[in-house]
């Protein structure tokens, strides 16, 4: 039961850190274009190119943290496994990949995005192997 405990609060840890950085500090940084609507998909995939970079930049760092936060949580939580780190490290690439997928962006953003999410789980990896010393998984 504390592993399903971990993987929640860790997995809503990520998104609302990904949530702060891309559209908090993102939107409060970089506002959207007048009649943005940064919830609607149709609307992103037809208008990326009115999205200012820095959001841009913003949405790549809150890909990079999200992992990295929600693992650190899923494991400090658990303390025996790590399998709840996982968990929510693979959601969080799942999620970014299907963002990559859905939204046509600029080569820079595809490849930034998809290797900094690699790089949060790896470094996500290795804070939660920190908080399960007795994990062997």
């Amino acid at each position: 039961m504390k592993n399903v405990l971990a993987t929640i609060v860790g997995f809503i840890v990520a998104s609302v850190t990904v949530y702060i950085i891309e559209s908090i500090i993102g939107h409060n940084m970089f506002p959207l274009p007048e009649g943005a609507d940064p919830m609607n998909m149709e609307w992103l995939k037809n208008n990326m190119d009115q999205i200012p970079t820095g959001s841009k930049v913003l949405v790549v760092i809150a890909h990079f943290f999200g992992p990295i936060a929600g693992m650190f949580v899923a494991a400090k939580i658990s303390k025996t496994s790590m399998i709840p780190a996982y968990i929510v490290g693979g959601l969080m690439i799942v999620a970014t990949l299907f963002n990559i997928i859905m939204l046509p962006k600029e080569l820079w953003f595809t490849l930034a995005d998809g290797v900094l999410v690699i790089v949060g789980f790896l470094i996500g990896k290795s804070l939660a192997k920190k908080q399960t010393p007795s994990s062997h998984d």
